[in-house]
């Protein structure tokens, strides 16, 4: 199963006209627990040019999906891209950053205004969200630098 949440968007063809295309997850094994994020950036012709992880210690589910998109904001002022789309399984953080929903917790609170802030640096930011099937590979580095930080994966 694919598709998003937000299925009467106008689609978008974000490999055109140099967009660039970034699926972020953040997780954490318990709500707050062991968390990390990841995430992968590819170029508007579609090909992989950043692979994004890190280990965030006792962090909730939330904060560590904030973390993934932060990371890729930052990324991509540092790289000088112009126009992103980021894709995120996270329906809040795809809301909250839409304005559809309102941030309530003071510690996400932060972290949104830093994610506007960037995103606002940018000449076009899109934020899409798809299912958890749509971000397999973000997921994976997520769990990735997890299993690293825990040393689970050793």
């Amino acid at each position: 199963m694919s598709g998003n949440l937000f299925e009467n968007e106008k689609a978008k063809i974000w490999t055109a006209d140099g967009w660039f295309t970034a699926h972020c997850d953040g997780g954490s094994r318990g709500n707050p627990g062991p968390s990390g994020f990841g995430a992968v950036v590819e170029n508007p012709e579609g090909e992989t040019v950043a692979q994004l992880s890190e280990y965030l210690g006792k962090q909730t589910n939330n904060y560590a999906e904030y973390k993934g998109l932060l990371a890729v904001l930052e990324w991509s002022l540092a790289n000088q891209v112009k126009r992103l789309c980021v894709v995120s399984d996270s329906e809040l953080m795809v809301r909250q950053m839409k304005g559809i929903y309102k941030v309530k917790n003071p510690g996400l609170l932060l972290l949104w205004r830093e994610a506007q802030r960037l995103a606002a640096l940018l000449d076009d930011f899109e934020m899409r969200h798809t299912l958890r099937e749509g971000n397999k590979e973000a997921d994976r580095l997520a769990n990735a630098a997890m299993d690293e930080g825990t040393k689970r994966g050793k």
